[in-house]
C-alpha cells in the first residue's frame, strides 16, 4: 500500500523542511506533494531545494494565495497513490506512523489515528498529549452523527474536536464520490470534508495515536478566523444539511453544530456593535434565538466577571463605552475562537 502526502504551505520556512523530511522517512510514501500558497518567506525555495535529494518530492506553487482548501485540492488532482494523507506544514510525523495505521486498512476508507499535540516552545514527542485520549479502538467505525457531535466543544473543557484529526484517506473513495475541499473555506475545511465523506458512506475508523504530531501555535491559521470565515463554514454546514440521505440523528447533530457556529457569529457581531456603540445592532443581537442570546449573555457576564464588578455594572445599565473592559477581549473563556 502506498501513500501520497499532501502539504499545503504558507509562510512556514521555519518548519516545512522538517515536515517534508518526516514524510519522506515513511517507507510507504509514494510521493510528497507540497503546494506553496504564495508564501513570502522563501518556503517554496526551501522545499524545492530538497527535490534533488529525493525524487518522490513534488513542489507546486500557487499563482496567488487561495487558502489551504485550494492548495489541497490541487495536490489531490495530481495524487496517484492508493492512500492520501494530509500533513500541515508546521507538523511532523514520527517513524512508523503509516505502517501502524495501514495495519488496520482492511475495509476502511478513512483511518484516523489520535493526534499527538506538542507546544511550539518545546516540540518534542516526549511531551506530546493525545487529542482524544484513545487507548484502544473505541469505535470500530465512526458514523456522521458521532463525528459531528465530536466537533462541538464542551464549555470549560479542553478542546477535543475530531475535525482536527488527519486520517489516511482511500483515494479511490475520494474520486468515486468527487470529494474535494470547499475552496472558499479557511476554517473548518477538514470538518466539512470528513462530514461529506461520512454522508457519502465512508467507513471512518478511529485508532490510537500512531505518530501524527501537531505543533500547537498561537499564530495558527485556525485561531485567526473572523466573521466571514465563520459565515462560510455555517453556509457549508447548512448545505450539508440539505442532503436527503441524512438520518434523523445526523440532522439533529448538524443542527447542533450549526447553532454552535451561529453563537460564535453572534458573539463577534456583538463585539463589533459594542465597539461601535451601535445600540440598534446590540438590541438586534439580543433578539436572536433564545439559545444564541443565552450564549451572548454568558459570554458578556463571563467577561464582566473576569474584569471586575465595574464591568457588571456597565452590562446591567446597558452602557458599554468604547474601550470598556467588557469588549477589550473578543475571546472570553468558553467562547474560544479556535477551530470548529
Amino acid at each position: 500500500m502506498t501513500v501520497d502526502v499532501i502539504i499545503a504551505c504558507w509562510n512556514r520556512a521555519d518548519t516545512v523542511v522538517a515536515a517534508i523530511r518526516s514524510a519522506l522517512d515513511q517507507p510507504e510514501v509514494h510521493r510528497v506533494i507540497v503546494v506553496d500558497d504564495r508564501s513570502t518567506d522563501g518556503s517554496a525555495d526551501l522545499a524545492e531545494a530538497l527535490c534533488g535529494d529525493d525524487a518522490r518530492l513534488l513542489v507546486l506553487r500557487q499563482v496567488w494565495n487561495q487558502g489551504p482548501s485550494a492548495a489541497r485540492n490541487r495536490a489531490l488532482d495530481v495524487a496517484t497513490a492508493e492512500w492520501v494523507a494530509v500533513l500541515d506544514a508546521d507538523d511532523f510525523l514520527l517513524p512508523g506512523r503509516f505502517a501502524a495505521v495501514l495495519a488496520h486498512a482492511d475495509d476502511a476508507d478513512f483511518l484516523a489515528d489520535d493526534l499527538l499535540q506538542v507546544p511550539a516552545s518545546h516540540p518534542l514527542p516526549d511531551l506530546a498529549t493525545p487529542l482524544l485520549g484513545v487507548t484502544q479502538t473505541w469505535w470500530p467505525y465512526v458514523d456522521l452523527t458521532r463525528f459531528v457531535l465530536g466537533n462541538i466543544p464542551t464549555r470549560g473543557q479542553r478542546r477535543k474536536e475530531m475535525g482536527f484529526l488527519k486520517p489516511l484517506m482511500r483515494r479511490s473513495f475520494i474520486e468515486a464520490h468527487g470529494l474535494r475541499y470547499s475552496p472558499g473555506l479557511r476554517l473548518g475545511e477538514d470538518f466539512i470534508f470528513y462530514a461529506r465523506a461520512l454522508a457519502a458512506g465512508a467507513r471512518f475508523r478511529l485508532l490510537p495515536a500512531a505518530g501524527y504530531v501537531a505543533v500547537m501555535r498561537e499564530d495558527s491559521l485556525s485561531g485567526q478566523h473572523g466573521l466571514r470565515d465563520l459565515e462560510a463554514l455555517l453556509m457549508q454546514s447548512e448545505i450539508l444539511l440539505a442532503d436527503a440521505s441524512l438520518t434523523r440523528h445526523d440532522r439533529r447533530a448538524l443542527h447542533r453544530h450549526c447553532r454552535h457556529v451561529q453563537q460564535k457569529i453572534a458573539w463577534l457581531q456583538m463585539i463589533s456593535a459594542v465597539k461601535a456603540r451601535d445600540k440598534h445592532r446590540i438590541l438586534a443581537g439580543l433578539r436572536a434565538p433564545p439559545q444564541v442570546v443565552g450564549h451572548l449573555i454568558r459570554c458578556l457576564l463571563d467577561q464582566a466577571w473576569r474584569r471586575g464588578m465595574a464591568g457588571i455594572g456597565r452590562c446591567v445599565r446597558g452602557v458599554v463605552p468604547l474601550g470598556s473592559p467588557v469588549v477589550e477581549s473578543p475571546n472570553p473563556a468558553g467562547c474560544r475562537r479556535g477551530g470548529i
